[in-house]
Parts: C-alpha cells; structure tokens; sequence
C-alpha cells in the first residue's frame, strides 16, 4: 500500500485517547505482512516485531509513534437535547467552532458544534476567548431520543475526511500522530531489502495525547537497547519564529537536547549524510512532549532518540504535511537500523 493511501485510512479512522479500537486493529492488518509477528498488550499498545539476521546478542531496536488523537468527550445532555462535552488532549477551543463532529453512541450520531450568533452577542462575549463549557452538539433530537442512543463518557471526534492537496501534501486530522505510524510502516517496507542484525519493534502506542503511558508500559516491556520515537514538529508558516519551526519538505527533524542520546544522534546525522537524505534539526533541551520522554526514563534509561515530521496547524482538524517528509524520515531510520552490529553498538552508547 502507498504511503498516502495508508495515511488516509488511519486518519479518517476515530481512536480517541483511551479508545483506539477503531484504527489498532487496521494497523495490525496493514504490518502483518511486513513483520514476523504481532501482539497486542494489555492496553493497547501494538507491538510489531521484524526479526534481524545473525542476531546472536540479542540487540533490540524499538520504534514507537502513538496512534491515539486528541478528541472529545460527553459529559451532559441536556433538557432541549443540546449535548455538553469535555475535551481528551490538548484542543483549542477556538477550532471548534462550526466543527462536524461525529457522536459515537449506540451508533454514530452526524452533528454539528453551534455558537451563539455574533447579531445577539453583546461586546463583552465578542472581545472574550471561547470557552469549551460555552460549546454544545446540536445532532437535532430530543433529548428524550439522544437517551435511548447516548451515554456520560461517549466519545466525539471531528468529522474530517483526508484531503490531498496539491502536490505531495496532505490534510485532515489524527495526522499526529499516524503519519508517524505510516513513517514506520515505510521503514519496515525498506528494511525489506536491506540486512539488519538487530531485531526491530515497530510499536503503534496509546494514549500519548494524555500522558505517554502506551511508550511507559511497552518501552518496558521490551527493554531495548535502542528507542526512537517518531512524532510531529512545527511546521513552518508565517506567525511561528523560525528557530521554532521545521521545513516542510525539506526532511525530517533530528532533535538535539537532554531528552537525546548524544552519540545516537551523532551517527543519525552521520547515516543522514551518507546517504543524501534531506534533514533539519530541532532543539528542545526539555523532555520533550513525546513518548521520547517516557522511552528514555523507563527502567535503567534507554538511549533515545526523536524524530520529528514537519506538520503545520498542530492539534486541530486540517493538520497538513509533505508526504515526502515521512518518506524521507522512513529512509533514514531504515538506513540507521541497518547500521547497528555487535561490534558498534557499545561504542555508540557509551558517554
């Protein structure tokens, strides 16, 4: 499958934090084939493991990107069958004014998020900032209607189909972060043709958006000798300063901080070059938002590194990026990968 006919799916698909039923079970049907095996554990994350040659000490390589979105939650319905809801993840208000959002009850409910109309509002509330408990969901039933097919603790998503803008750009929603679990399906589809000692574990993660906890439990698990996570950046527009933002098209971000590994990030650069794939860097002498953070604290510590896919309008419903930016990034890793022995790998992960 092309990389973005799978990102498509995977963003048109609802997987709300803590609910990501609907697009684990296509992410495992989409590596099946591309892996040696598949588990599931037990909550959630998706573990796909391809097997390295000659791997006589054991070197484990863990890739992790979340499959989780940000999205909504029901939290009241009331007398006029108006639905009141919370938010799961870091949602800005303002992007949901005027929003098509899909109810997941009974069955899936078509709505719209209403407003009060700017004619009857007075000059305060025109000057204020919105505020989610100021939202409702309109989906036109009664409320006696919305009983019978509605419960506390439904989830809500954005309705939003995958739009292919011109050239190699892509928009919609959820693309932080699929787009990073198609960067790993590309890359398990280049390791297809190259040797690779060390055995690599490709891990769809949940509930980033709400606290890496899917990257806590199966970093873990697994216990690698190396972890990368693959997650997305700020993509360059006018408003962001430039040291803040990364290129798009232009490759993938290598990060640079205290989250990182220093001698990894060396021999990625290194990989990068040899090879003529197209980078950037992105500083961020934090722990980083990502599930980089939770990899490199788990256990005794895990060396690790991030890899960060320019994305522009970050944590809304038309997030957009450059198809060629996951490819890129998908190369890179691949390469990386194939470049671990036995023989290397203490030297890279000595201070």
């Amino acid at each position: 499958m092309e990389a973005n006919e799978l990102l498509r799916l995977l963003c048109e698909k609802s997987g709300v934090s803590g609910h990501e039923q609907g697009v684990s079970d296509f992410i495992i049907e989409a590596f099946k084939d591309l892996t040696d095996e598949i588990t599931t554990d037990k909550i959630g994350n998706v573990i796909a493991v391809k097997k390295g040659e000659n791997n006589l000490k054991n070197i484990k390589i863990m890739l992790a990107a979340h499959m989780d979105e940000i999205g909504l939650m029901v939290t009241d319905i009331d007398d006029k069958g108006f639905i009141k809801f919370t938010t799961i993840g870091g949602i800005d208000p303002r992007t949901l004014l005027a929003q098509e959002v899909i109810v997941h009850g009974k069955n899936d409910l078509f709505g719209v998020i209403g407003a009060k109309p700017p004619h009857l509002q007075d000059e305060s509330e025109r000057e204020k900032a919105v505020n989610t408990e100021d939202l409702t969901i309109d989906v036109g039933f009664s409320k006696e209607q919305l009983d019978e097919l509605v419960e506390i603790g439904n989830i809500i998503t954005v309705k939003r189909d995958f739009l292919k803008l011109q050239g190699n750009w892509g928009s919609g929603k959820a693309l932080d972060d699929r787009a990073g679990v198609v960067t790993m399906y590309e890359c398990a589809k280049e390791l297809k043709y190259l040797k690779h000692q060390a055995d690599v574990y490709f891990v769809s993660t949940i509930q980033e958006e709400v606290g890496v906890r899917g990257a806590t439990t199966s970093t873990y698990k697994i216990n690698p000798d190396i972890g990368i996570a693959i997650d997305v950046g700020f993509g360059s527009t006018p408003e962001i300063p430039k040291e803040y933002s990364l290129d798009m098209g232009k490759g993938p971000g290598i990060t640079i901080g205290g989250n990182i590994h220093p001698k990894l990030r060396e021999k990625l650069v290194e990989v990068a070059r040899e090879y003529n794939i197209p980078h950037q860097f992105e500083i961020d002498p934090g722990p980083t938002g990502t599930d980089a953070r939770a990899m490199q604290i788990t256990r005794c510590g895990i060396p690790t590194l991030l890899i960060s896919l320019p994305l522009r309008y970050m944590h809304t419903s038309i997030e957009t990026i450059n198809i060629e930016d996951i490819k890129m990034s998908a190369k890179l890793l691949a390469r990386f990968i194939s470049g671990i022995f036995h023989d290397n790998l203490e030297g890279l992960l000595c201070y």
